[in-house]
């Protein structure tokens, strides 16, 4: 199987490439080249200052033919419109890694939609944000892709694309060591102890991901991905190791509407099984940041 992974080399990505190529897969990736993770293997490397948000141009060198395209980067219509022109009629199909902020709850959350709490948990059939842009305004403090950064809209292009297969997978808050590994994503929400939020460890998100590509009944479908079950901030804190240091207050979100997603379809579709067990991660993680660095 050939597989280019566009985007990603420093953390999600670099996860799914490892697990590619463990299982045969012949990879490219392209990239910036400006950061790499050491769990990366021995795999081809297409490197391009424009390999950044968003990747709107690729080099001729890739555009040939791929049993699958595996776009990390995708933050909204530019980069997706760009993929489709690029490897349509070149891939098999086109992965396009979204967000769960695509939906409905999340502009609940944000104060953006105001009304009544969404159900939950949310499947890939609930509504999805009607106003869109969600980052807008927040460059400074996210960098200037925050501007045009949409994933609904990257998800409507690849979806309404003509001849091309696709398979899109909206992910949880990733967590591991190379990012949000001091976990502020739990710590920080203290203050709202019955919120939840669905996580997922990086190497279970990746080993989503690589089952989604990689399986036939995957064309044309959406999968949320993440933790079978999402704890309350109160019931998370309470096995993970407590913090000597202030806890910053949470953004002003309404609490009553959390962010939980039902990941039972890519388990029961595509019979995707968590690698490492979820509780146990978190509570390594947090542990290993309490050890004094050698």
């Amino acid at each position: 199987m050939k597989v280019l992974l566009i985007g990603g080399t420093r953390f999600i990505g670099a996860h799914v490439a490892r697990r590619l190529h463990d299982a045969g897969a012949e990879i490219a990736a392209f990239h910036r080249g400006s950061s790499a993770n050491r769990i990366l293997p021995d795999i081809e490397h297409v490197l391009d200052p424009k390999a950044e948000y968003p990747v709107t141009d690729f080099p001729e060198r890739l555009r040939r033919d791929w049993d699958v395209v595996v776009h990390m980067v995708a933050m909204g219509k530019a980069d997706a419109e760009a993929a489709v022109r690029a490897f349509r009629g070149r891939t098999g199909r086109l992965v396009l890694i979204s967000s769960c902020d695509v939906y409905r709850a999340y502009g609940r959350l944000t104060k953006a939609e105001p009304g009544p709490p969404d159900p939950l948990p949310l499947t890939e059939d609930d509504p999805l944000r009607s106003a869109l842009y969600p980052y807008r305004g927040m460059e400074a403090q996210l960098g200037a892709f925050a501007h045009d950064y949409e994933k609904i809209l990257a998800e409507q292009t690849v979806q309404g694309a003509a001849g091309l297969d696709w398979t899109v997978l909206r992910l949880p808050k990733v967590y591991g060591a190379e990012d949000n590994g001091d976990l502020s994503t739990v710590y920080g929400f203290a203050a709202a102890p019955e919120w939840r939020w669905t996580h997922g460890h990086v190497e279970n998100v990746a080993a989503a991901i690589v089952t989604a590509a990689t399986h036939l009944a995957a064309r044309n479908e959406i999968f949320n991905v993440g933790e079978e079950s999402t704890p309350t901030m109160r019931e998370r804190l309470s096995w993970l190791p407590a913090r000597d240091s202030e806890l910053p207050d949470p953004p002003p979100f309404d609490f009553r509407q959390s962010l939980v997603i039902d990941t039972s379809k890519i388990r029961s579709r595509l019979g995707y099984t968590d690698v490492i067990d979820e509780k146990a991660a978190m509570l390594a993680l947090a542990t290993s940041r309490l050890r004094p660095r050698r």
